[in-house]
């Protein structure tokens, strides 16, 4: 048996994100979504998450922010965290992996600024099936544990297998886009910390899929090359990553290298394309509450 969780990360980032995600999921194929807490379109989302209703009503899960935009907690309280001298988080990933690697960063302060953009959703009514994180950064042990521990605390139950299996990787990747090697030579390296992780999950008592796709693909993704995932995907659980949005003004303000790549996901996600190709495949769709 197969099974795909659908996610569309990013929502809240603007309102033309918001829109295409929900529009992915009432018509399309996504069957989850995470929300960002410190989002400049929190309330939009919070407002269309609520509308939908019935077997079209996604799981919402927290898109939990460690790097780029503004932390919710005090800045004072989570300096560790931040781009020196300033009030906001490390804008790129690599000093935040850096940091991170040499003991740099408080995994107190990891802990303290989840949890609060953990109670900031549940506040706002959402009800949090899952957690995942900005730029995958819950894939390094320094992270992931104390954004375990704010999870539980807060009853979150499931989180992101950020890891995927490598040969599955390389023929739906590679075989089709060779300028992905950079990106998938990178997932692989990566994979180290992958037991290490299922079994701080296993010991937490919550629950994760058997990985994830669509994290090399993130950028690039088209109708063939969904088609050749899906058609690689193993026997079990799984959880395809996507970022559909509307490359409209709202999005120019913001910083992201997704733009035109965003509409692109948006048109395979809401296509009869995407859905005949998981019928085809006899791939069951679920959300993170079904896991």
């Amino acid at each position: 048996m197969r099974r795909l969780i659908v996610n569309a990360d990013d929502l809240g980032l603007t309102r033309g994100v918001n829109r295409a995600i929900f529009e992915t999921i009432s018509q399309g194929i996504v069957t989850s979504t995470t929300l960002m807490a410190n989002s400049a379109a929190f309330d939009d989302a919070v407002e269309r998450a609520r509308s939908l209703a019935g077997e079209k009503r996604p799981s919402v899960g927290c898109h939990v922010l460690l790097v780029d935009g503004e932390p919710i907690s005090p800045a004072a309280s989570v300096k560790t965290l931040l781009q020196d001298g300033t009030r906001t988080f490390r804008a790129n990933l690599m000093p935040f992996v850096s940091s991170a690697a040499r003991g740099k960063m408080s995994g107190a302060e990891i802990e303290a600024e989840a949890t609060a953009q953990f109670r900031k959703l549940q506040a706002a009514g959402v009800s949090i099936s899952h957690f995942d994180t900005h730029k995958h950064t819950h894939i390094f042990p320094a992270v992931f544990q104390p954004l375990l521990r704010a999870a539980q605390a807060c009853g979150i139950k499931a989180v992101r297998n950020p890891f995927a299996p490598v040969k599955p990787l390389a023929f739906a990747h590679l075989m089709r886009r060779p300028k992905l090697w950079k990106r998938y030579s990178q997932v692989k390296i990566l994979r180290r910390y992958e037991d290490a992780f299922r079994r701080a999950v296993a010991e937490a008592g919550m629950k994760t899929p058997d990985g994830s796709f669509g994290i090399v693909s993130t950028g690039h993704l088209d109708e063939n090359l969904f088609t050749a995932i899906m058609g690689c995907l193993p026997e079990g659980t799984w959880e395809f990553v996507c970022h559909p949005g509307y490359n409209n003004k709202d999005l120019d303000n913001v910083q992201t290298r997704l733009r035109s790549s965003r509409e692109t996901e948006r048109q395979v996600l809401t296509s009869k394309a995407a859905r005949k190709v998981l019928d085809d495949q006899g791939v069951e769709l679920i959300s993170f509450t079904q896991l």
